[in-house]
């Protein structure tokens, strides 16, 4: 077939409608008016012989048609934008450019002394926002662009469209007052059933890992608060008989920083967590998303000791 009558400009068109499915966000992402969006996408659609998107209650929804088209085209787009890169050399670092990650304040306390020098350095017009991810994977986000990359350790059933790699690998462990009366004699399953809990809840659940365990053993245990943050409830361990069950970066942390607070072995077999980083097939060859992805994890194994990685298949 003869391409030269083609517009291939439409294909893009294609693309950014497909990801927003919102005639308005899109004209304004394209830097179009909303009567040269309507004119594009008339042609778009004549092009095709299909409507590819109409109306719906919010914005638009794609046509059968334009879901089949859809990985090819975003194939052809990525490969283009690719292209140009290349063409336009290794300046990328220097262009002004926004990145945003969906974490944790745990993750934004470990990664981000190591990780935000480098950028200054390296990027020096690159801008990182940091999003709290709310204990979900914000996977509209990552297929939207939104979001470039998603960190935590319970991101689970990953679409075959998403890429991942693992950061850190940590143990649990238990953040005790040393005043604690409970502890007299070290902490045993009985001292830990003896003492009330704090709990970190991203989504409100207090039914966590460690009371999943403690359930298949016939045991259970009493949380007196359910706290939104990794860090905060550190601080509320001090001079009390509240017992809280974390990962060892975060009680390392807080032992450091005060002194009345320490460090036992938790008294139950718990799997580590494996803190991972999420992308979306989007922007896997994207150079500068690319080069962000390696300080991010060589931030997080600085101290680490070499750790297998792994992508889920393109």
């Amino acid at each position: 077939m003869n391409i030269a009558g083609k517009d291939l400009n439409l294909l893009y068109l294609f693309h950014v409608l497909y990801q927003e499915r919102n005639a308005t966000m899109a004209a304004a992402r394209m830097a179009l008016s909303q009567p040269a969006l309507s004119h594009k996408l008339n042609k778009l659609r004549h092009q095709f012989g299909d409507p590819l998107f109409v109306r719906a209650p919010r914005g638009l929804t794609a046509t059968p048609r334009a879901h089949e088209l859809a990985p090819q085209v975003q194939q052809l787009v990525e490969g283009l934008a690719t292209f140009y890169e290349q063409c336009e050399g290794q300046d990328f670092l220097a262009r002004p450019a926004r990145l945003h990650v969906y974490s944790t304040d745990f993750m934004e306390q470990t990664l981000l002394p190591r990780l935000l020098p480098v950028l200054r350095q390296s990027a020096p017009n690159l801008v990182l926002v940091t999003h709290n991810t709310g204990g979900q994977l914000p996977r509209e986000a990552l297929e939207k662009g939104t979001c470039d990359v998603a960190i935590a350790g319970f991101y689970t059933d990953l679409p075959d469209t998403f890429h991942q790699q693992r950061l850190l690998s940590e143990d649990f462990v238990v953040l005790a007052s040393r005043s604690n009366p409970h502890l007299a004699q070290g902490l045993d399953l009985k001292a830990f059933l003896a003492c009330d809990h704090l709990l970190t809840t991203l989504t409100g659940d207090l039914d966590g890992l460690v009371d999943r365990a403690l359930r298949a053993a016939g045991h259970s245990r009493r949380i007196v608060a359910g706290l939104s943050s990794f860090l905060a409830p550190t601080r509320l361990v001090r001079g009390t008989d509240l017992l809280l069950t974390c990962l060892r970066s975060v009680a390392q942390e807080a032992a450091e920083r005060d002194d009345d607070v320490c460090i036992h072995p938790l008294p139950l077999v718990l799997p580590k967590v494996e803190v991972m980083q999420i992308w979306h097939e989007r922007t896997q060859a994207d150079p500068l998303r690319k080069w962000f992805r390696q300080q991010l994890y060589s931030a997080a194994t600085a101290d680490a000791k070499p750790n297998d990685t792994f992508e889920l298949p393109s």
